[in-house]
């Protein structure tokens, strides 16, 4: 499995894992970022993940470092009570790259990519929880377009919702190539080059659906912020406007209403052209950095 961590040198900027301590990797995936701060100097990382799969290859990644990573399947925020079980009130610094990853992206099987035709899964913890085809098969056609057009921001929602709807009627839509299809027909077609496929926003919307990705993500970035020690940093990494505005506005909340946190970042910090260039799913990357104040 080929992964390339998005940003990590502007993670370790903002992170500054050479002084040392311990370090929250909120969603560890498939190691990389932590084994950037293990090598740029922390003491230890604690990484969490809701991917299994992604965990027993971050465990390979992090095997140099044995004794100073612990690895857990939580989803991160659960960070609380992860953090609580172990009697840690706070750590040094903490992050929490919220895009699909590469093994979750390119693992036949998944459901995330419309590139092969396979089961709708999309779910980034197997272990339990609706599929993608689970929430298509029994949602009302008013559920669908809501989600599609709040989550996708797809102005054709509605269409795409009865065609869905009409589609099940004659069989179930079960698998990426029988999805991707109905909302290609659904939408109107236009001339001359379309930027990305028509299914795409469809796609990114079931999936945010599948997994809760913005719900309490507020509450999420609150709790990482007050379980830093004065002077430590929380960055967060996202990849898609719905995800950065909720993380622009409860930042700037600790920041003004509470004076809990020094934004860093005004505007969002993303990928350089050299990087895009060697990662282009590193594109849409926006990070975005608070520091604890006393």
């Amino acid at each position: 499995m080929t992964h390339l961590p998005v940003m990590t040198a502007e993670v370790l900027h903002f992170l500054r894992p050479a002084q040392g301590g311990l370090f929250l990797d909120c969603t560890v995936g498939l190691g990389g970022h932590s084994r950037a701060l293990l090598e740029a100097g922390a003491t230890g990382v604690i990484g969490l993940d809701r991917d299994l799969d992604a965990l027993a290859i971050a465990r390979e990644t992090l095997a140099p470092w044995p004794d100073r990573v612990e690895l857990v399947h939580a989803d991160f925020r659960a960070l609380d009570e992860v953090l609580d079980s172990r009697r840690i009130a706070q750590v040094d610094g903490a992050l929490a790259d919220l895009g699909v990853s590469s093994l979750q992206f390119d693992t036949p099987g998944r459901g995330f990519s419309f590139q092969r035709d396979e089961p709708l899964d999309m779910r980034m913890d197997r272990s339990g929880g609706d599929t993608a085809a689970d929430l298509v098969a029994r949602s009302t056609e008013r559920d669908l377009a809501d989600a599609i057009f709040q989550y996708g921001e797809e102005r054709f929602s509605r269409r795409i919702a009865r065609a869905l709807v009409e589609a099940r009627h004659e069989a179930p839509v079960a698998t990426t190539g029988r999805l991707a299809a109905i909302v290609r027909r659904a939408i109107p077609h236009r001339r001359g080059y379309m930027r990305i496929d028509p299914a795409t926003k469809t796609f990114q919307a079931l999936r945010i659906w599948v997994n809760r990705e913005l719900d309490r993500l507020d509450h999420f970035v609150e709790a990482a912020a007050r379980r830093l020690r004065s002077g430590a940093r929380l960055v967060v990494i996202t990849f898609h406007s719905l995800e950065d505005r909720i993380v622009k506005h409860t930042l700037r909340a600790l920041q003004q209403r509470d004076g809990l946190v020094q934004v860093l970042t005004k505007k969002p910090v993303g990928p350089g052209d050299e990087e895009v260039a060697r990662n282009p799913r590193a594109r849409s990357a926006k990070l975005r950095a608070a520091e604890r104040m006393p």
